[in-house]
């Protein structure tokens, strides 16, 4: 611990709504944006799997329906990418609003990569979107894109991961900004880093595999024997990596101080509870997952599966918080800031952010989740006919 007077001060600008709303607001946007994130991370990664596994011993079918697999999940790539930058700006202003002077200190001492951020996400955009309208045509060039774009998404989400573990170590500071005051610190010295990038990484893996079994529901009618296939590989991805969840979990656990890490392991009530829905939670899913695998029963993967993971997607959420604020408690105290709720606009924000949120989630479900287009013929060659109909169901 340091002197918290080393800490800068709290903005002296009071809050324009109560701090537990401002509170709540950033546990539900970044809800949001996690799911829109992992859909997007697991999406690519699982993309690019297909593409490059699509290549070794497989039998010509499974070699067709895996380079299905990566067109279908390249479409959808760049609108959940737009979806994750989108709704990323509704937390990172809630967090700015309360944990500013930690933030603000965390952004500067790794200056250069944060703002270098926006430049990668740019480039990553750009190469999803290539291999949009050349996934088809050009599938050599479109395989290298989609594994440089996605290496670039992951290089983010690094930079982002360093920042919150610094944000929230402001005994690290000092010795951070002496070691490179210009802007290149690192923090890979906090052994929780590691972990905590994989974990997420892990995660939005195991999403991905959902999002291929909702994509196998939406075609179990139309497309039997390609729906099937998709709910395989999908399911199998997800339970792979909510197995390997465990042993990430575990060395994450293990790596917290052991003041914080006894917070979820019996001082604090909630959080434990919250750890011990989270693994129970897993565990059912996994089995359930398998079991429907096995009966070949979409429809408890599509919604069962799917229910336990955005509960358990919640406790992590809200375990992320509660080992934030023990980190920063010797420092943070909610009491001291100055609240001037600005009630002639705050009724309107809440309207219009329910109204966002409930078209986002349709946009999701009309433009990415649910949009089926008609599977290529396997033995047809593009044409420049076959090429304009795509990009037209592309635009469409």
């Amino acid at each position: 611990m340091i002197d918290p007077s080393m800490v800068p001060t709290i903005d002296p600008n009071p809050l324009p709504a109560p701090y537990w709303l401002f509170k709540t607001l950033l546990l539900v946007t970044f809800t949001l944006h996690i799911i829109a994130m992992n859909f997007m991370l697991g999406g690519a990664f699982l993309a690019v799997i297909a593409r490059f596994t699509s290549k070794g011993p497989l039998s010509s079918e499974n070699k067709a329906f895996r380079n299905r697999i990566f067109l279908d999940l390249a479409k959808k790539v760049p609108v959940f990418l737009a979806a994750t930058i989108t709704i990323g700006i509704a937390p990172l202003l809630f967090v700015q609003a309360i944990y500013g002077q930690y933030f603000y200190t965390s952004t500067i001492l790794i200056a250069w990569p944060w703002f270098l951020l926006l430049v990668i996400l740019c480039i990553a955009y750009y190469g999803f979107y290539y291999v949009v309208y050349n996934g088809q045509r050009r599938p050599g060039p479109a395989s290298v894109v989609s594994f440089i774009s996605l290496v670039l998404v992951l290089i983010v989400g690094f930079i982002q991961s360093t920042n919150v573990t610094l944000m929230q170590t402001p005994t690290h500071w000092a010795a951070k900004y002496f070691a490179s005051p210009t802007g290149w610190s690192n923090n890979l010295s906090d052994p929780t880093l590691i972990p905590r990038y994989l974990h997420f990484v892990t995660s939005a893996i195991a999403v991905g595999g959902i999002l291929l079994v909702l994509l196998a529901l939406a075609r179990w009618k139309s497309d039997r024997e390609y729906a099937i296939y998709l709910f395989q590989y999908g399911g199998k991805a997800f339970m792979y990596a909510t197995m390997a969840q465990f042993i990430i979990g575990t060395w994450f656990l293990i790596s917290i101080p052991r003041n914080f890490r006894m917070i979820f392991m019996g001082d604090s009530p909630l959080a434990s509870a919250l750890l011990i829905a989270g693994i129970l939670g897993t565990i059912a899913a996994i089995f359930l997952m398998s079991n429907a695998l096995r009966k070949q029963n979409i429809r408890v993967a599509a919604y069962g599966v799917s229910g336990l993971l955005a509960v358990v997607t919640i406790t992590m959420i809200l375990m992320r918080d509660i080992l934030r604020d023990a980190y920063l408690e010797p420092y943070f105290h909610p009491h001291q800031f100055a609240v001037k709720t600005q009630w002639a606009v705050l009724p309107v924000f809440l309207l219009l952010f329910i109204a966002g949120v409930g078209l986002w989630l349709l946009m999701l479900q009309r433009y990415s989740l649910f949009s089926i287009n008609k599977p290529p013929l396997a033995d047809a060659t593009p044409t420049a006919d076959a090429a304009a109909e795509t990009e037209v169901e592309l635009v469409h």
